[in-house]
């Protein structure tokens, strides 16, 4: 799935875009300073692929960490998968625990 994938970050509308057959998965976030603030994770009906968020989240993170920013999950489902996926933990802000 994400090998041809190509993430789209859409300052415009403040989202990460991931083309998904007609539609498209959406993280919407905030930026202030340093920090990213994902605030919520939309994947259309459509997809069935059980790994399909995770895969998107990773895609997602490895940009942030390339534009060297901190992040701030503040959608439950984007905090549990940094739970699970402790090698992301690195890029919270100092002091926040998830």
């Amino acid at each position: 799935m994400t090998a041809a994938a190509e993430l789209v970050d859409n300052d415009f509308l403040r989202q990460f875009e991931l083309k998904t057959g007609n539609d498209f998965a959406k993280i919407e976030y905030s930026l202030q300073e340093r920090k990213i603030f994902l605030t919520k994770l939309i994947i259309p009906e459509e997809v069935t692929d059980q790994n399909f968020a995770g895969d998107f989240l990773k895609l997602v993170f490895e940009n942030v960490e390339e534009r060297n920013l901190s992040v701030v999950p503040t959608s439950p489902e984007i905090a549990k998968f940094i739970r699970r996926n402790r090698q992301y933990k690195k890029l919270l802000p100092v002091g926040l625990r998830i």
